[in-house]
């Protein structure tokens, strides 16, 4: 939207609330006040008016919190919050930059269940759809999921499968899966080279909600000759196509330091 409809004092109201969010029970008005440069003066009309409205509160030691009426709006805003509807809508802007497929999917016990999916203009076709189970071990969109998981939880959740390979690349021991999802913790996203289907390769990235836990994720996924010129800009729209989602479900940290955690 153009500047002219700008509104400075609510930009700096954001400013601050933004400030608490990440600081609280820490900041004083005069912290506050040298962190965003904004003058006393203003400031402290603004921290009352703030105060009145129930969006920050103020402690006996004179530093600040969020407020009730933010966790009322909080509420509000999650209750009508469909993470189906705005894959759909926000993955389609991804699509039509990196014009490869995208997925939505979540693990349920060891599986990957798909929940959408947008296609490409290609004639691409991804055998995958939603509704459809895949074994999460053997799919990026599964190991961007379980990047949080330490070598026990893995043993544990995958102690009776039977590595079943769908190609010779596909994960095939506890081992193995706990390196790759190891350096998919590290990167923030996860990769997977032809062990789904020969020929095809994905990259995904994991979705937060506003308690910091993984509620699903998306990856693309192309053939190799697209893989091998697309595949920096694919990561990156991915982990953004992430994050945009992570925001819209409440989430309000770092997805990158998420998962390097």
């Amino acid at each position: 939207m153009s500047e002219k409809y700008w509104v400075p004092a609510i930009e700096r109201a954001n400013s601050v609330l933004k400030e608490i969010s990440q600081h609280p029970d820490e900041l004083r008005l005069i912290d506050l006040s040298k962190k965003l440069e904004i003058n006393k003066s203003s400031l402290f009309s603004l921290l009352n008016t703030l105060e009145i409205l129930g969006w920050v509160v103020k402690t006996s030691s004179d530093t600040y919190n969020l407020g009730p009426t933010l966790g009322t709006f909080n509420s509000m805003y999650l209750s009508q919050f469909n993470l189906i509807q705005c894959f759909y809508r926000e993955a389609s802007k991804s699509v039509s930059k990196i014009n490869e497929p995208i997925q939505l999917g979540v693990i349920d016990n060891k599986d990957v269940v798909y929940l959408g999916k947008v296609n490409a203009k290609t004639n691409v076709r991804l055998v995958t759809d939603p509704g459809m189970r895949f074994p999460a071990y053997a799919s990026a969109i599964g190991k961007a999921q379980m990047i949080h998981f330490n070598k026990e939880e893995l043993a544990k959740l995958f102690s009776d499968v039977d590595w079943d390979k769908k190609t010779i690349h596909t994960t095939s021991n506890l081992n193995e899966l706990y390196d790759k999802v190891r350096m998919a913790k590290a990167k923030g996203y996860s990769v997977e080279n032809e062990e789904s289907a020969l020929g095809f390769h994905c990259v995904a990235a994991p979705i937060y909600n506003f308690e910091h836990q993984i509620i699903a994720s998306v990856s693309f996924s192309m053939p190799t000759d697209s893989w091998e010129v697309k595949f920096e800009a694919a990561k990156d729209e991915i982990l953004n196509l992430a994050s945009r989602l992570s925001r819209l479900a409440g989430y309000s940290g770092n997805t990158t330091q998420e998962g390097a955690q």
